[in-house]
C-alpha cells in the first residue's frame, strides 16, 4: 500500500459518509454497553430506515463520560444525548433537523472544554471493527511516512525531541528506551505491548484497545521500525474479552490491507502481531513478570540488569510500552515532535487519560494536558463531589499511589509534582473520596489488594504487605495502639526499600500518604476508638461522632 492508495480508501469512506444527512453515533463501550447500548443501536438503525431523512448509524468506542451513558452524538451537528433508551430512537431520528429531543440533551461543555485529545481523538468517532474508519481519520499514515520518509534514527529523535514519557507508571523517556534496543545487539528483536491493566477503578488501556486497536498496533509497528525488530506480542488479560476481540480484528484487517506482515507498503520491512493472554495476575504489568508469563513460565519478576532492552523476550532484546504510550506515537509522527513537546509542564510532556471513578458527579474518561490542577480535573471536569458531601482526598496511581487532600488541589498534575506529594502517576487511575471515606479503612483496602497481588517471590513483599495489613486491621477495628502505629511506620520503610520490584515498593503508598496527610483519623481509632466517617467496625464499643 502507497500514501496514494492510502488517501484514496480516506477520500473514499468521506465521500461515503457525505452522502447521509446525519451521522448517529452510539457509545459502546462497557459502560453504555451494560444499559442497553446495544439494543439502543439496532433501534436507532430501525428507526433511521423508516425515516424520510439519510442516517448512519454507527457504533464507537468509549466518549467519556461513563455516568451519563448510554450516549449518543448526532453529526454534524454534535449534539450530545445522555442516558437513552431504545424506546428513544424514533424520537431522535423525528427531530433531526428540528428542535432537540427534549430530555435528553447533555451540556457537558465544561466537562470537554478543558481537555485536550490526542490519545482519544477518534473517540466516538470511528467504529472499531472498520479500518476504514480508522484510515479516514489519518490512520496509518503515520507508519507510511516513516516507512518511505525516515531513518529509524530519525523515528526514535522524534520521539525523543517529544519529552514523551512511559504511560504505564515509571515514566521512563520513551525515546531513550527505544534508542536503548535500537543500539542493542542482536538479529531478532521483539516489541511487547503490555495491555494488563490491573488497577482496581482504572479501565484507560482497555478502553483505547476496544475503542481505537488500530492506533496500538500502528504505534508497535512505527516503534518496530525504530528498533529493528520484527515481532510484536499484545499482552492483554483475559477479562478483557472485546478488547481482545476487537484487536484480532485490527491485526487481520491490517494484514489484509498490507500493514502488517512482510514487505510492509513495498519496503523490506516487516513486522507482525500476536495477541498473548494473561491470567488477571496485577504483578504481571511489571516488565520482567511480564516477559516470564508470555514464555509460559510462572509470572515472577527477576532482578535486573539485565534489563528487557538488552536482555528481554526469550533472552533478546525487548522493547516495553504500555497501550496509552504506543497510542501517542502515530499523532507525534504526524505532527511533530515539538507539537506534542509543547504541551504539558516543564518535565511533563504531552497529554494524560485518567480514569475518573469514586465520588465524582462525571465518572469516566478524560485525556488532559500535563500540569493541569488537580482542582479542575475534580471540579470542573469531573463536576465536583455530589450528592452535598464535601471532598476529601483524591487516589492517583493505583494500589501504588497514594492519597492526596483537599489542600493540594491546586497542585498540577506531574510525575514529579505527584511524587514529591507522596503518590505517582500510575498508568492513571484516579478515584475521589469524600467525606464518607475512612482513611485508615481506604489504606487497608490497597494493602489488601497488594497483599493478595503479590507473587510471593521475595519476603518484604510476601511477608510485609502481610503484616500491615494485619495492623491496619488491628487500627480499623479499634484493637491497635500507638506501637502498632510506630511499628506500621517502619515496616513501610522496609517493605519499600528491600522489595524486588514495583509492586512491593509502591506497596506501602497509600499507608504513608495517609499517615502524612491524614494521621489523625489514626489516632482518633487509636485512641478515641471511634471512626469518623462511620465506616469502621469497632470491637471496643464506644460512641461515634461526626
Amino acid at each position: 500500500m502507497t500514501i496514494e492508495e492510502l488517501e484514496q480508501i480516506a477520500l473514499s469512506v468521506r465521500q461515503e459518509n457525505a452522502k447521509y444527512d446525519y451521522e448517529l453515533n452510539v457509545c459502546m463501550d462497557l459502560a453504555c454497553a451494560s444499559q442497553g447500548a446495544e439494543k439502543l443501536k439496532d433501534a436507532l438503525v430501525k428507526a433511521a430506515e423508516a425515516g424520510a431523512k439519510r442516517v448512519l448509524v454507527r457504533r464507537t468506542g468509549c466518549m467519556g463520560p461513563c455516568s451519563h451513558g448510554p450516549l449518543v452524538r448526532i453529526d454534524p451537528d454534535e449534539t450530545l444525548y445522555s442516558r437513552v433508551q431504545a424506546e428513544d430512537a424514533y424520537r431522535i431520528v423525528a427531530s433531526l433537523g428540528g428542535a432537540l429531543a427534549a430530555g435528553l440533551e447533555c451540556d457537558l461543555h465544561e466537562h470537554f472544554d478543558s481537555q485536550v485529545r490526542v490519545v482519544l481523538e477518534n473517540a466516538g468517532y470511528i467504529d472499531p471493527e472498520k479500518i476504514d474508519d480508522y484510515i479516514a481519520r489519518d490512520g496509518y499514515k503515520a507508519l507510511l511516512t516513516v516507512l518511505t520518509e525516515m531513518t529509524p534514527n530519525g523515528v526514535t529523535h522524534r520521539i525523543t525531541e517529544s519529552g514523551l514519557r512511559g504511560r504505564g507508571g515509571g515514566g521512563y523517556p520513551t525515546g531513550l528506551k527505544w534508542g536503548t534496543v535500537a543500539k542493542a545487539a542482536g538479529n531478532q528483536k521483539y516489541v511487547v505491548c503490555n495491555g494488563d491493566e490491573g488497577d482496581p477503578g482504572a479501565f484507560m488501556d482497555r478502553s483505547v484497545m476496544e475503542g481505537d486497536p488500530h492506533r496500538v498496533i500502528e504505534g508497535m509497528a512505527i516503534a518496530a521500525y525504530a528498533v529493528g525488530a520484527n515481532k510484536g506480542f499484545i499482552y492483554v488479560r483475559a477479562e478483557y474479552p472485546v478488547a481482545v476481540s476487537r484487536l484480532t480484528t485490527a491485526i487481520r484487517e491490517a494484514r489484509r490491507r498490507g500493514l502488517l506482515g512482510n514487505n510492509i507498503c513495498n519496503t523490506v520491512f516487516n513486522f507482525d502481531v500476536e495477541i498473548r493472554l494473561g491470567a488477571g495476575a496485577f504483578v504481571c504489568g511489571e516488565e520482567t513478570a511480564l516477559i516470564a508469563s508470555i514464555e509460559g513460565k510462572r509470572g515472577t519478576p527477576r532482578t535486573r540488569p539485565p534489563y528487557p532492552a538488552a536482555s528481554g523476550l526469550w533472552g533478546k532484546p525487548t522493547l516495553i510500552n504500555n497501550v496509552e504510550t504506543f497510542a501517542n506515537i502515530a499523532p507525534i509522527v504526524r505532527n511533530g515532535g515539538k507539537w506534542f513537546h509543547d504541551m504539558g509542564s516543564e518535565r511533563s510532556k504531552g497529554t494524560k487519560v485518567f480514569a475518573l471513578t469514586g465520588k465524582i458527579a462525571n465518572t469516566g474518561l478524560v485525556e488532559v494536558p500535563m500540569g493541569i490542577k488537580l482542582r479542575e480535573i475534580i471540579e470542573k471536569i469531573g463536576g465536583g463531589v455530589p450528592e452535598g458531601h464535601t471532598f476529601k482526598a483524591v487516589q492517583t496511581g493505583g494500589p501504588s499511589g497514594g492519597c492526596i487532600p483537599a489542600e493540594m488541589l491546586d497542585v498540577g498534575v506531574s510525575y514529579d509534582a505527584l511524587l514529591k506529594m507522596g503518590s505517582i502517576m500510575g498508568s492513571g487511575g484516579m478515584i475521589v473520596m469524600d467525606d464518607t471515606s475512612c482513611m485508615v479503612n481506604v489504606a487497608r483496602f490497597f494493602v489488601e489488594f497488594c497483599m493478595t497481588e503479590s507473587c510471593g517471590k521475595c519476603i518484604p513483599c510476601r511477608a510485609g504487605t502481610a503484616q500491615m495489613h494485619t495492623l491496619l486491621t488491628k487500627i480499623s477495628n479499634g484493637t491497635g495502639t500507638l506501637e502498632d502505629l510506630e511499628l506500621l511506620e517502619d515496616l513501610c520503610s522496609t517493605v519499600k526499600e528491600a522489595s524486588l520490584c514495583g509492586l512491593g515498593q509502591t506497596a506501602p503508598n497509600p499507608v504513608l500518604s495517609t499517615l502524612k496527610y491524614f494521621r489523625h483519623e489514626y489516632i482518633e481509632h487509636i485512641i478515641e476508638k471511634r471512626c469518623r466517617a462511620g465506616v469502621c467496625a469497632m470491637e471496643i464499643s464506644a460512641e461515634v461522632t461526626a
